[in-house]
């Protein structure tokens, strides 16, 4: 696949949009400023902070800001391309594969919330993202300074709330306006995902 208009929006007959070095509508790069069309979405960025390999350049992401970015990613409705320049000898960098060996741990135990599944009915906000695979919403909480997040699903039933990692129930309550998840304490994983159970 090649895709080389990632600065504009798209053109009559393309089949993808790219955002360069930013998630779709956030545009903090400066690169991305279009509107998000109805194409299949494409957000591309480096492990560090050049496409190509450079000696000099060690100012590699820590994984929660990787593992954040490919969850944003899917909850926008993107696919990610995670860019690694390899070295003169072909290698890749070894703080490169370890950042990658780290990321492939977490998508082990997560990986069912992010593949196959679509940007969820509950739309990005500051403490996270959800996506959504068949009658399962999965709520990625990456940001939260409360025991407690309000989401406003009104035109769903809520049966059943539990962490992901292990399966304990979440307490959840509804109203008119949407469901209140409730947790004992601040979550502080790097992901904190809620699996929920609609119809």
């Amino acid at each position: 696949m090649i895709g080389n208009n990632h600065h504009q929006t798209p053109f009559d007959g393309e089949d993808i949009q790219i955002f360069e070095r930013d998630l779709p509508g956030e545009n903090k790069a400066g690169l991305s400023g279009q509107s998000i069309s109805r194409l299949p979405l494409e957000t591309c960025e480096t492990m560090n902070g050049m496409w190509g390999y450079k000696m000099t350049d060690q100012n590699y992401k820590s994984v929660k800001t990787l593992i954040h970015y490919l969850v944003k990613a899917a909850g926008k409705n993107a696919n990610l391309l995670m860019n690694v320049g390899p070295q003169p000898d072909g290698e890749l960098p070894a703080v490169a594969v370890q950042r990658l060996k780290e990321v492939g741990e977490w998508m082990k135990q997560y990986g069912e919330t992010i593949y196959g599944t679509r940007g969820g009915m509950v739309a990005p906000h500051d403490w996270g993202v959800t996506t959504q695979k068949g009658n399962k919403l999965y709520v990625h909480i990456l940001s939260l300074q409360d025991k407690a997040l309000f989401l406003p699903l009104t035109e769903r039933k809520v049966k059943k709330a539990i962490l992901f990692k292990d399966g304990s129930p979440v307490r959840f309550s509804k109203s008119k306006n949407g469901v209140l998840l409730e947790f004992s304490e601040i979550p502080q994983d790097i992901d904190c995902v809620v699996e929920l159970v609609i119809e």
